[in-house]
């Protein structure tokens, strides 16, 4: 088989898939016409962020079983096109987890002592000795929003140093936190009331871009900010004006909502903000294990082996899956939509098979349920590593079978739990491919999951479906479809309505003042597409 790869990476990596009779090909700096043309006859791409694998790319590449990208970043793949062309996708995720940690450690006392500023004026000639108060991280708290991989190897790091450690992190068990010696707080602004150093550990999704701002910051008075993980969680205007302005004490920055940096980036000009050009996983032993992890990979992908990382390919042989095929989605679907309606930490997902799915191999429905479960988490969360996700975050994860099914042929539940509380959502497959969403804890529905739905439990009292319906109407939100459910007559009632569009706050904070509205949610499936 012929591997191209485009981009540097260790010779490990070059070594391994050569040993493994396979030709290596290393082109660098190809783009455009030059890039299309390389990929012909090429059998594996090995890349890093550098090379744009774009359709283009991938079409052009008709022999093209897997993309490997040796690193954690998949952005500059569009995996849309590759799986469409029968691609697998597979990144480096664990590789370069202690070089971002060990980075993350680094720049943390850089910014508490100054070492940067005080090295600039002692090489300009210039004993400023007296200029320099830092701050010693002994017996600080540090606040660490995300408690992942690399969160947790900070945790582990900081923690042995006498740093008290609290997380925000709604996605990662007590228990879990319990063991990194962290303390769990219930949101951010609990994490950076009492934080003296905040750390940040997320991916860059919807949910946390400028997740961390002006008002955000004004919390952490007098404290240090430490970014190794995403640009754009962290609003960089509003921190380099905390940070000139004196409200934090400083701050160090590895990463930008650009790259390379723009240089009028506010962020260059501050004094006491210390900046490296993504460094996090610049290390030898890093570059050395995301080589070899991903050419294994490709290796495991040229014999027909389960891909470990693959971010887009099932692990399953053609015929199980053909047999457990009409469930993936529905249980993906049915695992998005019970956490967007369960607003608590995770701490146990059951996924429950009754009837004819009870007696397939439904690993892959399990993972896909998962993969649900956590995607408003990890954008990169998939079938394949969703449950080392749910282990890594100390979330169990249980699957029980029944050949027994109530009322429909085949029934898959996913239910998310905590301490007690639940939300559980069940679907089924009519004739076909017609997916529906038949049962919302205990309430019987017959939904077809669309991209966006709204969730309402009320009172059950005549005039609220069309209180509800004239307020969508009035904010041109068009129903696609409406479902409603209750157990008792004049009791509480639950409405779900597929939507044409996505429902903003302010509506739902216009549902939620009528007095016969209990609650509602907004769910937005497939990211609203």
């Amino acid at each position: 088989m012929k591997v191209l790869v485009t981009d540097p990476i260790a010779d490990a990596g070059i070594d391994l898939l050569r040993e493994s009779g396979h030709e290596v090909e290393t082109s660098y700096d190809l783009a455009g016409e030059a890039l299309l043309a390389a990929v012909e006859g090429v059998h594996a791409l090995i890349v890093r962020s550098g090379t744009e694998v774009t359709r283009d790319v991938i079409e052009a590449a008709d022999d093209l079983v897997i993309v490997g990208r040796a690193g954690i970043g998949v952005d500059n793949i569009d995996i849309d096109a590759a799986t469409d062309n029968g691609v697998i996708v597979a990144n480096a995720p664990e590789g370069n987890v202690r070089a971002a940690a060990e980075h993350t450690v680094g720049m943390a006392f850089a910014t508490a002592r100054s070492i940067p500023q005080a090295h600039a004026r002692l090489s300009g000639c210039e004993w400023a000795k007296g200029e320099f108060l830092g701050s010693e991280i002994n017996d600080k708290t540090l606040g660490i929003v995300g408690l992942g991989r690399v969160g947790q190897e900070v945790a582990k790091r900081l923690g042995n140093l006498g740093m008290e450690l609290i997380a925000f992190d709604p996605y990662i068990s007590t228990e879990r936190a319990d063991q990194l010696g962290a303390e769990l707080v219930p949101d951010l602004a609990a994490c950076l009331d009492r934080a003296d150093f905040l750390t940040i550990h997320t991916p860059l999704t919807d949910e946390t871009a400028n997740m961390i701002a002006e008002e955000e910051l004004a919390q952490l008075e007098g404290g240090y900010v430490v970014n190794c993980a995403r640009g754009g969680v962290v609003d960089e205007t509003a921190l380099a004006e905390a940070v000139e302005d004196g409200i934090l004490a400083g701050a160090a920055v590895d990463v930008f909502a650009d790259e390379p940096v723009d240089p009028d980036s506010p962020l260059l000009g501050v004094e006491d903000v210390i900046v490296t050009p993504h460094l996090g996983a610049s290390t030898e032993a890093a570059q050395e294990n995301v080589a070899v992890s991903t050419a294994r990979q490709v290796v495991a992908a040229f014999d027909g082996e389960p891909v470990t990382n693959a971010v887009n390919a099932p692990s399953i042989d053609e015929s199980t899956f053909r047999q457990v095929e009409p469930y993936v989605n529905l249980a993906d679907t049915a695992g998005k939509i019970a956490v967007q309606l369960f607003d608590d930490r995770l701490e146990r997902v059951e996924v429950t098979y009754a009837g004819d799915i009870a007696a397939r191999d439904v690993d892959l429905v399990t993972a896909s349920a998962l993969k649900g479960v956590f995607e408003p988490l990890e954008w990169q969360v998939n079938a394949v590593n969703a449950p080392r996700i749910a282990e890594q975050r100390g979330i169990d994860v249980v699957e029980t079978k029944s050949r027994q099914s109530e009322d429909f042929q085949s029934l898959v539940t996913v239910t998310v739990e905590n301490a007690g509380r639940s939300v559980s959502v069940c679907g089924t497959q009519f004739a076909g491919e017609d997916p529906r969403i038949v049962r919302i804890d205990g309430y019987r529905v017959d939904a077809v999951p669309h991209g966006h739905m709204l969730a309402a439990r009320n009172h059950d009292t005549p005039g609220v479906i069309g209180f509800i319906g004239t307020v969508l109407g009035d904010h041109d939100i068009n129903i696609a479809g409406m479902f409603n459910g209750r157990q008792t007559i004049g009791g509480e009632a639950l409405s779900v309505y597929t939507l044409d569009d996505p429902v903003p706050d302010d509506v739902l904070a216009e549902l939620n003042a009528d007095e016969h509205i209990i609650d509602t949610k907004y769910i937005s499936l497939n990211n609203g597409d």
